[in-house]
């Protein structure tokens, strides 16, 4: 069985408690409920199954995880109860300063212990598996193991999974010019847990990931392949923006369930 669901906004809440029949779970973002809102995260677990998916612990940072951000992160994890949580292969900080949003790393083995170690930390934090997700980047980052290595490796090491995001794998591979699909043949599929997916956006040949686009048969095409490819057990579409329309959001669900059906 695969789970369908989307990423829970405040902003389709209302939708999500009519329990629309193409909603089958749902993804929390750990740092929207840090301040709280209880019985919103208690009401969410007794009606769909949840996983909690984090921002801002900074794996890459090297040094000890910042225990404020761990502690409200768990927080989150013992109000609801996932089945797993997740965060990105990525720093967002420096030991001084918050860079409020995601930022690469060399795939090299220094970095490999530093991420691996953390997410062992944060697995016993929370008493969860962890699932580690690809981000996009503008930079081509260099190390001395190629990405899927690197990210093989991980997973063996941390005893984790991949939150493999297909979209941002499809923009990197635009960007950078290589082949998504030689790029997954090249990840054990038992690693590949969970997927994320939203359209993207160009602007003169650049490709971004805003969040806020239907997706578009390529990335389909893409998706098809991954699930044939690796036992998924989740997939989640990924709005952050253009919620008035959720029929639209419903429809692009059901095109996942539509992928999944086709295995």
């Amino acid at each position: 069985m695969t789970w369908i669901g989307l990423g829970y906004r405040h902003a389709l809440s209302r939708w999500i408690d009519s329990r629309p029949a193409e909603v089958r779970c749902l993804e929390i973002t750990a740092e929207h409920f840090f301040e709280g809102d209880d019985d919103r995260l208690e009401s969410l677990a007794s009606e769909y199954p949840l996983f909690v998916h984090g921002l801002g612990v900074s794996l890459g940072t090297p040094g000890p995880l910042d225990p404020e951000t761990l502690q409200r992160f768990v927080g989150v994890v013992k109000r609801c109860n996932p089945k797993w949580v997740s965060e990105h292969i990525a720093f967002t900080r420096t030991a001084d300063v918050d860079l409020g949003h995601l930022n690469p790393l060399r795939p090299s083995r220094a970095m490999l212990r530093t991420l691996a170690a953390h997410a062992r930390d944060l697995s016993d934090a929370c008493r969860k598996p962890v699932l580690l997700e690809n981000i996009t980047s503008h930079l081509r980052m260099d190390g001395d193991m190629s990405e899927t290595a690197f990210l093989n490796e991980l997973c063996s090491d941390a005893g984790c999974g991949l939150l493999l995001d297909v979209t941002n794998l499809y923009i990197n591979s635009r960007n950078h010019g290589f082949d998504p699909r030689a790029w997954l043949q090249e990840i054990e599929p038992r690693h590949i847990v969970q997927l994320h997916i939203v359209g993207y956006s160009e602007n003169d040949g650049h490709f971004e990931d805003t969040h806020a686009e239907p997706i578009q048969d390529d990335l389909l095409e893409l998706l098809k392949d991954v699930v044939s490819y690796a036992p998924v057990q989740a997939i989640i579409l990924e709005r952050d923006a253009k919620f008035e329309n959720t029929a639209e959001i419903a429809f692009e669900l059901q095109k996942l369930e539509g992928v999944v059906g086709q295995r």
